[in-house]
């Protein structure tokens, strides 16, 4: 039996994301038109618009939509502002950046998720974005960027991702312990660093950013 993607698109925008307070018209709209199928694992394609995280290659995994949702309409770039993403994974959430954005930097510490994910977005004809191998925390952009969306979680913000923020940018990053983590938005104002709690969930950590063990004794 073929599936109507188009169909299931629209209801995962509506039965899904809408409810969970994703009300942005522009966020809606790329929500509405970005084929998620078309960055799911091809096992997989039958579930793109089910509410669950789809698993990838390595024990990565593609965010829910809900939870993709509520990312970028935290971050929400602008037409012509410039975003860095921290753990490519399937490049969906990447698509969904460039298309809000004027460009977008991607960077994935697994090279063959990092090569599928550019030829996913190739095949969408998404020009504005480029995935590039390296661990986030041995990668040296010597820029910064206005928007920089997290993808993985983290124990404590790491000072460097901060560092990487234009005057005005903001973070979009879960933070914490599970199962007890919350998403938060930093922002770069005159006043310096805030950082908004935005809502609680739980994601795997990035690597590299999990909570050191602590031992007794």
């Amino acid at each position: 039996m073929s599936i109507d993607y188009a169909h299931a698109r629209e209801n995962m925008v509506e039965q899904q994301v809408r409810p969970w307070d994703v009300l942005d018209t522009r966020v809606l709209d790329v929500l509405a038109r970005m084929p998620r199928e078309a960055f799911a694992p091809a096992a997989l394609r039958s579930l793109a618009y089910t509410d669950v995280a789809l698993p990838l290659a390595h024990g990565e995994a593609m965010l829910k939509p809900v939870l993709a949702g509520r990312a970028l309409q935290s971050v929400l770039p602008q037409a012509g502002e410039s975003v860095l993403e921290i753990g490519t994974g399937s490049g969906y959430l990447t698509a969904c950046l460039a298309a809000l954005s004027r460009e977008v930097t991607s960077i994935e510490r697994h090279a063959d998720l990092a090569e599928t994910a550019r030829a996913a977005l190739a095949a969408q004809g998404i020009a504005n974005a480029s995935v590039i191998h390296a661990d986030a925390f041995g990668w040296h952009p010597g820029r910064s960027f206005d928007v920089i969306c997290v993808t993985g979680a983290v124990d404590e913000i790491p000072q460097q991702f901060i560092g990487w923020l234009n005057p005005g940018g903001r973070l979009f990053v879960v933070r914490g312990r599970s199962p007890a983590m919350e998403a938060v938005l930093v922002q770069q104002d005159v006043n310096g660093l805030r950082t908004d709690s935005l809502f609680e969930t739980d994601l795997p950590y990035l690597a590299g950013a999990a909570p050191v063990p602590a031992f007794a004794l």
